[in-house]
């Protein structure tokens, strides 16, 4: 399977907070959650659906897990989510509460690894900000895509660290909707090239 991670940011990085509450993820004292609710226009919607619809598994952190498992089962995006094998790496989750989900202890990179080796489509990780970092610096993504939102919120854990290894990417597709969000699909590409003096 391919790897693919999907998150949404701003346009200053942080991906913390941006589903539909204020109160998702108060960690550290943030308080701008929310910045991603009622941006996109019907076709940025319609892609991220179709992205979630096309996965073949889910991979996700603990705590990114945790707040997917109250997703509306009735919408498209729910559907898939509870249709589709569920794979968390947590050292503490001990009762997964969705059907179909296994946590993964020890090895991460062997399971992924495992997990990648197996025929079919796409493993997808959304949002789950820490576990997207180690996959990068593991050198196991095979695909990113970036939903940016037009905002700055000048606070919050952002999906790049201030320090943290290098990357190039090879851009695949890219696209702007009619309110600002652009989508760009990446593909790892070694490490970036830098010039000499």
């Amino acid at each position: 399977m391919k790897l693919t991670t999907v998150t949404q940011v701003t346009v200053d990085g942080v991906m913390q907070g941006n589903g539909g509450t204020s109160d998702e993820d108060r960690r550290n004292g943030f308080e701008r959650g929310g910045w991603a609710r009622g941006a996109g226009d019907d076709e940025t919607r319609s892609f991220i659906t179709q992205t979630y619809r096309r996965a073949e598994a889910f991979l996700f952190g603990r705590r990114t897990y945790e707040l997917f498992t109250s997703w509306d089962r009735t919408h498209p995006i729910g559907a898939a989510l509870d249709d589709a094998p569920k794979y968390v790496a947590s050292t503490t989750l001990t009762s997964p509460r969705w059907k179909d989900t296994t946590v993964l202890r020890g090895d991460l990179a062997a399971a992924v690894r495992e997990l990648k080796a197996k025929p079919g489509g796409e493993l997808q990780v959304h949002g789950s900000g820490i576990l997207t970092r180690w996959l990068l610096e593991n050198d196991l993504v095979d695909e990113m895509i970036l939903i940016v939102i037009p905002v700055i919120v000048g606070q919050g854990a952002r999906l790049f660290p201030q320090t943290g290894p290098d990357l190039a990417l090879h851009l695949v597709e890219s696209r702007v909707d009619s309110k600002g969000v652009t989508i760009q699909v990446y593909r790892p590409a070694g490490r970036p090239r830098y010039a000499t003096a």
